[in-house]
Protein backbone atom coordinates (compact mmCIF):
# COMPACT_ATOMS: atom_id res chain seq x y z
CA UNK A 1 0.00 0.00 0.00
CA UNK A 2 2.95 2.30 0.63
CA UNK A 3 4.07 1.43 -3.02
CA UNK A 4 0.83 2.05 -4.16
CA UNK A 5 0.40 6.01 -2.93
CA UNK A 6 4.00 6.18 -4.16
CA UNK A 7 2.77 5.61 -7.73
CA UNK A 8 -1.12 7.65 -7.17
CA UNK A 9 1.42 10.33 -5.61
CA UNK A 10 3.26 10.44 -9.09
CA UNK A 11 0.69 10.36 -11.24
CA UNK A 12 -1.29 12.43 -9.72
CA UNK A 13 1.44 15.20 -9.57
CA UNK A 14 2.30 14.36 -13.74
CA UNK A 15 -1.45 13.72 -15.37
CA UNK A 16 -4.02 16.36 -15.58
CA UNK A 17 -4.87 18.96 -18.37
CA UNK A 18 -1.41 19.28 -19.08
CA UNK A 19 1.23 16.07 -18.87
CA UNK A 20 4.21 16.51 -17.34
CA UNK A 21 6.87 13.94 -17.09
CA UNK A 22 7.88 11.62 -14.38
CA UNK A 23 11.72 13.85 -14.55
CA UNK A 24 10.16 17.16 -14.28
CA UNK A 25 8.20 15.96 -11.25
CA UNK A 26 10.91 14.82 -9.78
CA UNK A 27 13.25 17.74 -10.58
CA UNK A 28 10.68 20.30 -8.85
CA UNK A 29 10.44 18.69 -5.69
CA UNK A 30 13.74 18.36 -5.47
CA UNK A 31 14.19 22.18 -6.38
CA UNK A 32 16.13 21.85 -9.48
CA UNK A 33 15.58 23.95 -12.49
CA UNK A 34 12.68 23.23 -14.48
CA UNK A 35 10.20 25.26 -16.72
CA UNK A 36 8.60 28.28 -15.14
CA UNK A 37 5.11 26.70 -16.00
CA UNK A 38 6.11 23.70 -15.33
CA UNK A 39 7.05 24.47 -11.25
CA UNK A 40 3.81 26.24 -11.81
CA UNK A 41 1.69 23.65 -12.32
CA UNK A 42 3.10 21.36 -9.64
CA UNK A 43 3.70 23.59 -7.14
CA UNK A 44 0.82 25.84 -7.01
CA UNK A 45 -1.62 23.11 -8.39
CA UNK A 46 -1.48 19.92 -8.16
CA UNK A 47 0.80 19.22 -5.06
CA UNK A 48 -1.71 20.80 -3.03
CA UNK A 49 -4.73 19.03 -3.81
CA UNK A 50 -2.31 16.61 -3.74
CA UNK A 51 -1.40 16.59 0.09
CA UNK A 52 -4.93 17.45 0.61
CA UNK A 53 -6.14 14.18 -1.21
CA UNK A 54 -3.45 11.81 1.05
CA UNK A 55 -4.64 14.05 4.38
CA UNK A 56 -8.27 12.93 3.87
CA UNK A 57 -8.14 9.85 2.54
CA UNK A 58 -6.12 8.49 5.23
CA UNK A 59 -7.95 10.22 7.67
CA UNK A 60 -11.26 8.41 6.32
CA UNK A 61 -9.39 5.75 6.43
CA UNK A 62 -8.65 5.38 9.71
CA UNK A 63 -12.18 6.48 11.16
CA UNK A 64 -13.39 3.61 9.59
CA UNK A 65 -11.47 1.47 10.85
CA UNK A 66 -11.80 2.71 14.26
CA UNK A 67 -15.25 2.85 14.24
CA UNK A 68 -15.67 -1.08 13.18
CA UNK A 69 -13.21 -2.01 15.92
CA UNK A 70 -14.79 0.01 18.58
CA UNK A 71 -19.03 -0.69 17.39
CA UNK A 72 -17.86 -4.35 16.30
CA UNK A 73 -19.66 -3.86 13.48
CA UNK A 74 -18.61 -4.52 10.16
CA UNK A 75 -21.17 -1.61 8.10
CA UNK A 76 -19.52 0.97 10.59
CA UNK A 77 -18.13 4.06 8.91
CA UNK A 78 -18.63 8.17 9.45
CA UNK A 79 -21.85 7.87 8.31
CA UNK A 80 -22.57 5.85 11.16
CA UNK A 81 -22.46 8.69 13.77
CA UNK A 82 -24.22 11.30 11.90
CA UNK A 83 -20.69 13.03 11.16
CA UNK A 84 -21.62 13.00 6.81
CA UNK A 85 -25.34 14.28 7.79
CA UNK A 86 -24.09 16.90 10.48
CA UNK A 87 -21.27 17.95 7.82
CA UNK A 88 -23.45 18.14 4.50
CA UNK A 89 -26.12 19.75 6.99
CA UNK A 90 -23.41 23.25 8.00
CA UNK A 91 -22.18 23.08 4.40
CA UNK A 92 -26.01 23.99 3.28
CA UNK A 93 -26.12 26.50 5.53
CA UNK A 94 -23.16 28.76 4.43
CA UNK A 95 -23.78 27.64 0.58
CA UNK A 96 -27.80 28.02 0.88
CA UNK A 97 -28.41 30.74 3.21
CA UNK A 98 -25.21 32.73 3.71
CA UNK A 99 -23.71 32.87 -0.12
CA UNK A 100 -20.89 35.51 0.24
CA UNK A 101 -19.92 33.85 3.44
CA UNK A 102 -18.46 30.87 1.40
CA UNK A 103 -15.05 31.19 3.11
CA UNK A 104 -17.00 29.88 6.43
CA UNK A 105 -17.98 26.84 4.72
CA UNK A 106 -14.95 24.37 5.84
CA UNK A 107 -15.80 25.55 9.58
CA UNK A 108 -19.44 25.32 9.44
CA UNK A 109 -19.54 21.86 8.08
CA UNK A 110 -16.79 20.75 10.73
CA UNK A 111 -18.88 22.19 13.85
CA UNK A 112 -22.19 20.46 12.58
CA UNK A 113 -20.25 17.14 11.69
CA UNK A 114 -18.81 16.96 15.18
CA UNK A 115 -22.54 18.45 16.41
CA UNK A 116 -24.03 15.73 14.82
CA UNK A 117 -21.72 13.28 16.86
CA UNK A 118 -21.78 14.35 20.12
CA UNK A 119 -25.70 14.30 19.62
CA UNK A 120 -25.34 10.24 19.10
CA UNK A 121 -22.06 9.95 21.89
CA UNK A 122 -24.65 11.70 24.44
CA UNK A 123 -27.93 9.66 23.57
CA UNK A 124 -25.51 6.42 23.23
CA UNK A 125 -23.41 6.49 25.80
CA UNK A 126 -25.40 8.02 28.66
CA UNK A 127 -28.05 6.93 30.78
CA UNK A 128 -28.78 3.41 31.52
CA UNK A 129 -27.25 1.18 29.35
CA UNK A 130 -25.16 3.56 27.89
CA UNK A 131 -22.33 2.42 25.37
CA UNK A 132 -24.52 -0.69 24.06
CA UNK A 133 -23.60 -0.82 20.66
CA UNK A 134 -26.98 -1.40 19.11
CA UNK A 135 -27.81 2.18 21.20
CA UNK A 136 -25.14 3.78 19.36
CA UNK A 137 -26.12 2.88 16.22
CA UNK A 138 -29.68 3.01 16.46
CA UNK A 139 -28.93 7.07 17.63
CA UNK A 140 -26.91 7.61 14.68
CA UNK A 141 -29.25 6.42 12.07
CA UNK A 142 -31.85 8.74 14.14
CA UNK A 143 -29.71 11.67 14.08
CA UNK A 144 -28.10 11.30 10.88
CA UNK A 145 -32.09 11.00 9.35
CA UNK A 146 -32.91 14.56 11.08
CA UNK A 147 -30.12 16.30 9.87
CA UNK A 148 -30.43 14.62 5.76
CA UNK A 149 -34.29 16.11 6.60
CA UNK A 150 -33.20 19.31 7.80
CA UNK A 151 -30.80 19.59 4.58
CA UNK A 152 -33.72 18.84 2.30
CA UNK A 153 -36.03 21.22 3.55
CA UNK A 154 -32.96 23.94 3.21
CA UNK A 155 -32.55 22.89 -0.55
CA UNK A 156 -36.39 23.12 -1.04
CA UNK A 157 -36.60 26.79 0.13
CA UNK A 158 -33.32 28.06 -2.03
CA UNK A 159 -34.20 26.06 -4.67
CA UNK A 160 -32.48 28.37 -7.53
CA UNK A 161 -28.93 28.06 -4.94
CA UNK A 162 -28.93 24.12 -4.57
CA UNK A 163 -26.45 23.80 -8.26
CA UNK A 164 -23.51 26.06 -5.83
CA UNK A 165 -23.93 23.00 -3.06
CA UNK A 166 -23.61 20.08 -5.95
CA UNK A 167 -19.79 20.21 -5.61
CA UNK A 168 -20.14 19.73 -1.88
CA UNK A 169 -22.71 16.90 -1.80
CA UNK A 170 -20.66 14.86 -4.53
CA UNK A 171 -17.69 15.16 -3.10
CA UNK A 172 -14.04 17.25 -4.37
CA UNK A 173 -10.95 18.06 -4.03
CA UNK A 174 -9.55 21.41 -5.28
CA UNK A 175 -6.21 23.39 -5.46
CA UNK A 176 -6.86 25.28 -2.36
CA UNK A 177 -5.15 22.79 -0.29
CA UNK A 178 -2.48 24.56 1.37
CA UNK A 179 -5.47 26.83 2.85
CA UNK A 180 -8.09 24.44 3.86
CA UNK A 181 -5.26 22.48 5.37
CA UNK A 182 -3.71 25.46 7.55
CA UNK A 183 -7.44 25.87 9.03
CA UNK A 184 -8.27 21.94 9.61
CA UNK A 185 -4.85 20.00 10.31
CA UNK A 186 -5.23 20.66 14.36
CA UNK A 187 -8.36 18.79 14.33
CA UNK A 188 -6.72 16.46 12.11
CA UNK A 189 -3.40 15.98 14.49
CA UNK A 190 -5.74 15.37 17.28
CA UNK A 191 -8.03 12.60 15.65
CA UNK A 192 -4.78 10.88 14.31
CA UNK A 193 -3.32 11.39 18.21
CA UNK A 194 -6.29 9.78 19.71
CA UNK A 195 -6.66 6.77 17.10
CA UNK A 196 -3.15 5.83 18.17
CA UNK A 197 -3.26 5.62 21.36
CA UNK A 198 -6.61 3.60 20.88
CA UNK A 199 -4.55 0.60 18.65
CA UNK A 200 -3.71 -1.20 22.03
CA UNK A 201 -7.35 -1.13 23.92
CA UNK A 202 -9.36 -1.97 20.35
CA UNK A 203 -7.09 -5.01 20.14
CA UNK A 204 -8.29 -5.66 24.05
CA UNK A 205 -11.63 -4.75 23.14
CA UNK A 206 -11.81 -7.68 20.21
CA UNK A 207 -11.16 -10.30 22.87
CA UNK A 208 -14.88 -9.72 24.48
CA UNK A 209 -15.80 -6.91 27.00
CA UNK A 210 -15.49 -9.38 30.07
CA UNK A 211 -11.92 -9.89 28.95
CA UNK A 212 -10.91 -6.46 28.32
CA UNK A 213 -12.22 -5.59 31.52
CA UNK A 214 -10.20 -8.11 33.49
CA UNK A 215 -7.03 -6.72 31.46
CA UNK A 216 -7.60 -3.58 33.29
CA UNK A 217 -9.33 -1.47 30.17
CA UNK A 218 -12.75 -0.14 30.48
CA UNK A 219 -14.66 -0.99 27.32
CA UNK A 220 -17.89 1.76 27.28
CA UNK A 221 -14.62 4.44 27.25
CA UNK A 222 -12.38 2.73 25.17
CA UNK A 223 -15.73 3.19 22.34
CA UNK A 224 -16.37 6.47 23.53
CA UNK A 225 -12.51 7.82 22.81
CA UNK A 226 -12.72 5.70 19.39
CA UNK A 227 -15.98 7.25 17.93
CA UNK A 228 -14.61 10.62 19.13
CA UNK A 229 -11.25 10.28 17.39
CA UNK A 230 -13.47 9.02 14.03
CA UNK A 231 -15.66 11.90 14.38
CA UNK A 232 -12.68 14.26 14.24
CA UNK A 233 -11.35 12.89 11.41
CA UNK A 234 -14.58 12.10 9.40
CA UNK A 235 -15.64 15.41 10.16
CA UNK A 236 -12.46 17.25 9.28
CA UNK A 237 -12.19 15.03 5.78
CA UNK A 238 -15.77 16.40 5.14
CA UNK A 239 -15.22 20.11 5.97
CA UNK A 240 -12.52 19.93 3.26
CA UNK A 241 -13.61 17.43 0.59
CA UNK A 242 -17.31 17.29 0.78
CA UNK A 243 -19.27 14.09 1.59
CA UNK A 244 -17.07 11.01 0.00
CA UNK A 245 -19.27 7.84 0.28
CA UNK A 246 -17.01 4.41 0.80
CA UNK A 247 -13.24 5.04 1.44
CA UNK A 248 -14.32 4.79 5.64
CA UNK A 249 -16.34 1.91 4.81
CA UNK A 250 -14.32 -0.37 2.07
CA UNK A 251 -11.00 0.47 3.13
CA UNK A 252 -10.57 -1.24 6.61
CA UNK A 253 -12.52 -4.62 4.87
CA UNK A 254 -9.93 -4.26 2.35
CA UNK A 255 -6.98 -4.35 4.65
CA UNK A 256 -8.24 -6.72 6.92
CA UNK A 257 -9.00 -8.81 3.95
CA UNK A 258 -5.21 -8.66 2.01
CA UNK A 259 -3.53 -8.82 5.11
CA UNK A 260 -5.53 -11.67 6.95
CA UNK A 261 -5.08 -9.92 10.43
CA UNK A 262 -7.93 -8.24 12.80
CA UNK A 263 -5.25 -6.37 14.86
CA UNK A 264 -5.71 -3.20 15.00
CA UNK A 265 -1.54 -2.45 14.97
CA UNK A 266 -1.74 -3.58 11.18
CA UNK A 267 -5.42 -2.24 10.15
CA UNK A 268 -5.19 1.33 11.25
CA UNK A 269 -1.80 2.38 9.98
CA UNK A 270 -2.55 0.47 6.44
CA UNK A 271 -6.02 1.68 6.71
CA UNK A 272 -4.69 5.09 6.66
CA UNK A 273 -2.00 4.32 3.57
CA UNK A 274 -5.20 2.60 1.88
CA UNK A 275 -7.70 5.54 1.64
CA UNK A 276 -4.54 7.69 1.10
CA UNK A 277 -3.67 5.83 -1.84
CA UNK A 278 -7.29 5.21 -2.94
CA UNK A 279 -9.04 8.39 -2.64
CA UNK A 280 -5.21 10.38 -4.50
CA UNK A 281 -5.56 7.80 -7.38
CA UNK A 282 -9.42 8.58 -7.76
CA UNK A 283 -9.26 11.89 -7.73
CA UNK A 284 -6.14 11.42 -10.45
CA UNK A 285 -8.87 9.82 -12.51
CA UNK A 286 -11.28 12.45 -12.06
CA UNK A 287 -8.79 15.35 -12.75
CA UNK A 288 -7.66 12.98 -15.99
CA UNK A 289 -10.76 11.23 -17.68
CA UNK A 290 -12.84 13.80 -19.05
CA UNK A 291 -9.85 16.31 -19.39
CA UNK A 292 -9.39 19.43 -19.61
CA UNK A 293 -12.91 19.21 -17.60
CA UNK A 294 -12.58 18.45 -14.31
CA UNK A 295 -14.85 16.51 -12.17
CA UNK A 296 -15.60 15.68 -8.29
CA UNK A 297 -13.98 12.60 -6.90
CA UNK A 298 -16.86 11.27 -5.43
CA UNK A 299 -18.60 9.55 -8.11
CA UNK A 300 -15.29 7.98 -9.26
CA UNK A 301 -14.79 6.65 -5.48
CA UNK A 302 -18.44 5.10 -5.83
CA UNK A 303 -17.91 3.58 -9.02
CA UNK A 304 -14.46 2.15 -7.53
CA UNK A 305 -16.00 1.38 -4.51
CA UNK A 306 -19.36 -0.73 -5.59
CA UNK A 307 -17.43 -3.14 -7.25
CA UNK A 308 -15.06 -3.60 -4.25
CA UNK A 309 -17.85 -3.92 -1.65
CA UNK A 310 -19.57 -6.47 -3.42
CA UNK A 311 -16.60 -8.52 -3.92
CA UNK A 312 -15.69 -7.87 -0.53
CA UNK A 313 -18.91 -9.16 0.82
CA UNK A 314 -18.75 -12.22 -1.78
CA UNK A 315 -15.67 -13.40 -0.14
CA UNK A 316 -17.21 -12.76 3.72
CA UNK A 317 -20.22 -15.02 2.92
Amino acid sequence: MLLALVAATCASLAFGAVHIPFGDVINTLLGRQVPETTSQIIEVLRLPRTVEAIVVGAALGVAGACLQGALNNPLASPDVIGVTSGAGFGAMLVILLSPASIALLPFSALVFGLLAAGMVFLIGFTGRGGGNITRVILAGIAIAALFSAATAGLMSIYPDRVPNAIFFLVGGLTSTGWENLQNIWPYFTVGFVLALFMIRPLDKLMLGDDVASSLGTRPRLIRLIAAIAAAVLASAAAAIAGLLAFVGLVVPHLVRLLGGSNNHTFVIPVSALTGAALLTAADTLARTVASPQEMPVGPFLVILGVPLFLWLLRKAV
